[in-house]
């Protein structure tokens, strides 16, 4: 059939195929510079003295928000995985994408109260502040492989709560992933051993 044959017989019939996930671009200094110049400082919140590392801008341009979640899906195609677990409120964010693209369950650990069935808690200080995080106790299975995704590591009082809760009910944590890290924080000690990445570095 030449050219002319295949522009006039019509709509080829459609086909299903099932759904494979789209793979990642491996890891480049060009994407993590772009992402880092995209976030935005904002002084003094929620509280005096801190800065915010605002993630918005990133989020609001389809490009980089896949390009970051593309950050997260690189560390994890390579592993066995059960579960993802993302931190109130912007894990949420990396976290569900990621779990989708994988195809596997994505579990919310929330702020006290949040949730509506029995629950698992940890109390934890934060760097302005103390809170109290919950995980449903049947979120996870015994012996199955967890990574817990968040959006920011600064001195690991959520993170290390999450992992607590995480062993509590029985998950096998595999790492910990997070799109920006405050290194002078040192967060990665609270979450010792479990093994830490982070792709923006301060």
């Amino acid at each position: 059939m030449d050219l002319m044959q295949r522009c006039f017989t019509g709509p080829p019939k459609a086909l299903t195929f099932p759904r494979q996930p789209v793979p990642s671009p491996p890891m480049n200094s060009t994407v993590i510079e772009t992402l880092r110049k995209t976030i935005r400082d904002v002084p003094d919140f929620p509280k005096p003295g801190i800065v915010f590392k605002d993630i918005t801008p990133i989020l609001k341009e389809g490009s980089l928000f896949r390009a970051s979640v593309d950050l997260f899906l690189e560390q994890c195609r390579d592993q066995k995985i059960d579960k993802v677990v993302g931190i109130d409120a912007r894990g949420f964010l990396f976290g569900s994408a990621v779990a989708y693209e994988l195809g596997i369950g994505f579990v919310p650990l929330r702020k006290k109260g949040r949730l509506p069935y029995k629950t698992e808690s940890a109390a934890y200080t934060l760097e302005y502040g103390e809170a109290e995080m919950e995980l449903h106790i049947d979120a996870i299975e015994s012996g199955e492989k967890v990574v817990l995704i968040d959006d920011l590591l600064a001195t690991g009082g959520t993170s290390a709560s999450a992992v607590t809760l995480i062993k509590k009910v029985g998950g096998d944590l595999v790492s910990a992933i997070f799109l920006i890290e405050l290194e002078f924080l040192h967060g990665r000690k609270k979450l010792e051993p479990t093994p830490v990445i982070s792709f923006l570095k301060y």
